[in-house]
């Protein structure tokens, strides 16, 4: 029996030093949907599909930017992680949160859950972040033993890939073993002008070719038969128009509520007697559907957090509810089971199948799958990696 137990030890401590000598590099394309190398051309993420996997990934509600990216960054739902949306009022810090204030977007008590860079770093893993949510915070704490501030000016993309490679040269005492890269298109200019446009078919191709300018370069590294590459997305992104907008002044008084924050989806905080007026209200009114927190649909994992109002508005897909139209053509936030909403996934190296397509999965499988890459425990999260194992050799 002893004999058994030393050799299985041995065998795990093996496994462990294999993964730990291996390197995981993750890119994100801000908005680049699933589909987007079938309708314009995009020869990066064709080749990385042949040569390794392609799917399309489930983002999480709702499907915007910093929840999502935060979400892949802990394998918590917006709902546990604390970004519940790009925006929200945070009824006990009497705050509104959002991504652009400087005052609010770095505070380290709306991010809860450990980031990936942390559980890394925490297990003795170098980790390099550049422009990650979440990744930049104001407390030195939460940072990887590399990263960037995600402040002006920002650097180009072609320094990202050269960063990122810079990193992967470094000494073995300092070389960085997991490093996430961020760009962040097409999503800015599918915004302005839809997903359906020339400019965004441009965006593509210049994102792309970024993808594709790091991959090569990686292939060039005397290391590079033991790295692992992944590309993702946050989410896709459907076309609106400044017509398909519902204006919540037309239905709502402003002694109903104490705070409205716009987005997709609003969240209300009712004055209590007014709960029900609201609800009633608003629930009848084409293109919406409006939940009380408690009731939202169980698929969206959404509605327990202190951050999400009493009542939620979320439009139909390609509508807005809002006071003015955003003045683009562009939007997300959307039902993450939508396809409009469903993003880019790519992977490959030697932990991946080859020419394989993956069956869909959700994005918050994203951190144990690279936890299991690293070959570091995760920690407590909504992701599962049984999930999306099966892209594994």
């Amino acid at each position: 029996m002893k004999r058994h137990i030393t050799t299985l030890i041995i065998c795990l401590l093996v496994l462990v030093v294999k993964a730990q000598d291996t390197y995981t590099v993750i890119v994100s394309c801000d908005g680049f949907r699933w589909d987007f190398p079938i309708i314009y051309e995009a020869p990066t993420m064709d080749r990385l599909a042949k040569e390794g996997i392609q799917s399309d990934m489930q983002p999480s509600y709702p499907a915007s930017t910093f929840p999502n990216h935060y979400a892949m960054a802990t394998g918590l739902y917006p709902d546990h992680h604390g970004i519940v949306n790009n925006s929200f009022w945070d009824p006990d810090l009497q705050l509104t949160y959002a991504t652009s204030d400087k005052s609010t977007g770095k505070d380290p008590r709306f991010f809860l859950g450990e980031p990936i860079w942390r559980t890394a770093e925490r297990q003795g893993v170098k980790a390099a972040t550049i422009y990650w949510v979440g990744s930049d915070l104001n407390d030195d704490n939460s940072h990887a033993s590399y990263w960037y501030d995600y402040g002006k000016p920002l650097i180009s993309y072609e320094e990202r890939v050269q960063k990122a490679l810079e990193y992967l040269q470094l000494p073995e005492p300092e070389r960085p073993h997991f490093i996430m890269v961020y760009f962040d298109e097409p999503d800015y200019t599918e915004h302005t002008f839809g997903p359906n446009s020339e400019k965004t078919r441009q965006a593509v191709k210049k994102v792309d070719d970024a993808v594709g300018q790091l991959y090569e370069g990686i292939l060039k590294l005397p290391i590079a038969d033991k790295i692992n590459f992944i590309v993702v997305a946050d989410h896709g992104m459907a076309p609106v128009h400044p017509s398909r907008v519902v204006n919540p002044d037309d239905y709502l008084k402003a002694e109903w509520y104490d705070h409205m924050i716009i987005g997709v989806p609003t969240s209300i905080f009712t004055k209590p007697e007014y709960r029900e007026t609201v609800y009633n209200t608003l629930k009848n009114v084409s293109h919406l559907n409006v939940w009380k927190k408690e009731e939202m649909p169980a698929h969206l994992h959404y509605g327990t957090s202190k951050l999400i109002g009493d009542i939620v508005v979320a439009p139909d897909m390609g509508w807005e509810f809002r006071n003015t139209p955003r003045g683009g053509y562009g939007a997300h936030g959307y039902d993450p089971t939508d396809p409009y909403m469903h993003a880019i996934f790519r992977a490959v190296g030697p932990a991946f199948k080859q020419g394989y397509i993956a069956r869909q999965f959700e994005n918050v499988d994203i951190y144990p799958l690279i936890c299991h890459l690293l070959g570091i425990q995760p920690a407590p999260c909504d992701g599962e990696l049984d999930r999306i194992k099966h892209i594994l050799k």
